[in-house]
């Protein structure tokens, strides 16, 4: 059974740094495309992408917003995927989850429908 357990999250201020993770188990991590989303509040059905990182290391990156500031990184030793946040905006405010596809493509999927498994979610709160 896949599992995914998220931790990393917290309050900080604008301009502070977090460092979210992300522990798999259940199947050959190697194999998995993973996924950083984040879901606003009172945005309830909308889980936007963040960022992604195939089974090779290559990366994808939703935009502007966290392109610079964001890094997406994953130990297959591990079994972990890291994202790094810095630069830390009020508008960053949001639970963050991971995603998880078995995929050897390189292709990193932005839509939530194409990740099979997620973790809990992290709350990330940044005041102003």
């Amino acid at each position: 059974q896949v599992q995914l357990v998220t931790s990393g999250g917290g309050l900080v201020q604008a301009g502070g740094s977090l460092r979210l993770s992300c522990a798999a188990s259940g199947r050959p991590f190697g194999t998995w495309t993973m996924g950083w989303f984040r879901q606003a509040p009172g945005l309830s059905l909308e889980r936007e992408f963040v960022a992604g990182i195939n089974w090779s290391g290559g990366t994808l990156y939703s935009g502007d917003s966290v392109k610079g500031r964001f890094t997406i990184s994953r130990d297959n030793g591990e079994n972990t995927v890291s994202l790094q946040m810095n630069s830390l905006k009020p508008e960053d405010t949001a639970v963050y989850y991971c995603g998880a596809r078995v995929s050897l493509s390189s292709t990193i999927p932005m839509s939530r429908d194409s990740y099979a498994y997620w973790g809990q979610g992290t709350q990330v709160t940044v005041s102003s």
